[in-house]
């Protein structure tokens, strides 16, 4: 197998219509509240509340058809959690997702059920998301049988066709996951995901866990499988090399906000925001190779106590008094970018 990536296709998906995802000011707390103790102690007068994360803070996001999007951001900045909702696990707190244009709490019945079974995740870690006391031909065949979209009598043809389209061996079938190697597993995931015939999957850090050769064989059967199914993808990722091979567009999220969003290619030339910069400035490259790496400074504050104004602000090198005090909000800087930062206004004054 190829240790290298294939070069992509230029692939222009048509920008025009109704997205297949789209999501629309959406948030999401997590809280954990008071246990009896702390209860007590508040009556008591203790300084006692419940715990809230702030995960995602009002995001806005579209996926149309034939796209890859790459989601970035820090470990910690919500990425995932706004997989989760945007591929129906999770329910916004606040905003609304739409699929193909209908918001998903107006679906009911059987269109509810045809959104879940379109959208699917493949998570980061292969192992803790396949059950450890199934067999292959049960993990990946279970969800067609229950759907309809196999025959008990073809069952087993089909769940061959899922493996075989993932890179597996259909010999294997009978075998448990802990019988295979990470990267085998992760084809597992894949295999389930296909076989219910999805248009849309969120690729949630799926080749972090891989070493780097099976890191680039995975990801060329991803590159393969979008020429051949037609597939649209929201590719999480934090590593920038990833996302710039495989993404038409990029959005870059920190502390659950989205703060600039554009084409692969403006991104990587010319990013706008102070936050993109230091990320790109941090990635080794070989033409750059005698350049001291330096990373973002300072720690990502905690999403249970987020700063004020731009959350960026206690990191930025750029950072005056409106940061502080005030959220910076999406404007067009150029054709298709979209920037969240209060220096653009300074330049365009």
């Amino acid at each position: 197998m190829s240790m290298t990536l294939d070069r992509p296709e230029t692939i222009v998906p048509e920008l025009t219509g109704i997205p297949i995802i789209e999501a629309k000011g959406v948030s999401r707390r997590f809280s954990k509240k008071l246990d009896f103790a702390g209860k007590i102690a508040k009556r008591l007068g203790a300084p006692m509340r419940e715990e809230v994360v702030h995960a995602v803070d009002g995001v806005d996001l579209t996926v149309r058809k034939g796209e890859v999007v790459g989601l970035v951001g820090e470990s910690g900045c919500g990425k995932s959690t706004l997989g989760r909702m945007v591929a129906g696990i999770l329910p916004p707190s606040d905003g609304e997702i739409l699929w193909h244009g209908r918001s998903r709490s107006q679906l009911s019945g059987k269109e509810a059920r045809e959104a879940k079974l379109r959208a699917q995740m493949i998570f980061q870690d292969p192992m803790s998301s396949l059950n450890p006391r199934l067999r292959v031909n049960e993990i990946i065949g279970e969800a067609p049988l229950v759907h309809g979209l196999a025959k008990r009598g073809d069952l087993e043809n089909y769940v061959d066709e899922q493996m075989r389209r993932a890179g597996l061996d259909p010999t294997f079938k009978r075998r448990y996951p802990h019988q295979f190697s990470g990267g085998q597993r992760q084809r597992i995931g894949i295999a389930r995901a296909l076989a219910v015939q999805p248009e849309f999957l969120v690729c949630d850090e799926s080749v972090a866990a891989l070493d780097v050769s099976i890191q680039a064989q995975v990801l060329n059967l991803f590159m393969r499988l979008r020429r051949e199914l037609d597939l649209t993808y929201l590719f999480i990722s934090h590593d920038l090399g990833v996302v710039e091979h495989l993404s038409n567009r990029v959005v870059i999220m920190y502390l659950g906000r989205v703060v600039e969003e554009a084409p692969s290619e403006e991104v990587f030339a010319r990013p706008n925001h102070p936050y993109t910069q230091s990320l790109l400035a941090s990635v080794p490259r070989i033409e750059a190779r005698k350049k001291n790496f330096v990373t973002v400074k300072g720690e990502i504050p905690s999403p249970l106590n987020p700063p004020p104004g731009c959350h960026f602000h206690p990191r930025c090198p750029h950072a005056f008094d409106r940061c502080r005090v005030e959220r910076p909000m999406l404007k067009t800087v150029a054709p298709g970018h979209r920037s969240a930062c209060h220096l653009n206004d300074l330049a365009g004054a």
